[in-house]
């Protein structure tokens, strides 16, 4: 399964983040593209442990197997799938800034490996092993940028 532990992965996502632009009209769904980028990065910061969202209710019930689920294929996320009220981004972003913020949580997961991923439960998916972590966060950032054409 494409992951962001592998370099080749880590990549691809980087250069596509790169093409984005600010005028990039979404696909489906209502954020801006710098909102899309600050969204990933938020997830990444999770991730990589910088912060840590509170666990959702709905969450504790259905998380882990919502969780198998997402992380078994390479099958791309749903279109307007649900999002946790933490990673919901309402004010203006500034893309160049956002992409350079996404980009780097990227490279820091991806050379970082399991080790360097984060042990606090997902908001919603609960306790998480890396590899879940770096395909879901590989997922969680492709289908951002699909949502803008990249």
């Amino acid at each position: 399964m494409k992951n962001l532990f592998e370099p080749a992965r880590a990549r691809e996502l980087t250069e596509r983040i790169e093409q984005v632009r600010p005028d990039s009209p979404p696909l489906w769904g209502t954020m801006t593209a710098p909102q899309a980028m600050a969204h990933c990065a938020v997830a990444m910061e999770w991730a990589v442990g910088d912060t840590v969202a509170p666990r959702m209710m709905i969450g504790r019930v259905l998380g882990p197997l919502v969780r198998r689920m997402a992380v078994r294929n390479d099958e791309p996320m749903a279109k307007n799938a649900p999002t946790a009220p933490d990673l919901r981004i309402a004010d203006e972003r500034e893309l160049a800034t956002e992409q350079a913020r996404l980009i780097r949580l990227i490279e820091r997961f991806a050379t970082g490996g399991p080790a360097g991923c984060t042990t606090n439960p997902h908001s919603f998916f609960g306790r998480m092993k890396p590899e879940e972590w770096a395909v879901l966060m590989y997922k969680h950032v492709d289908h951002h940028l699909r949502q803008f054409g990249a």
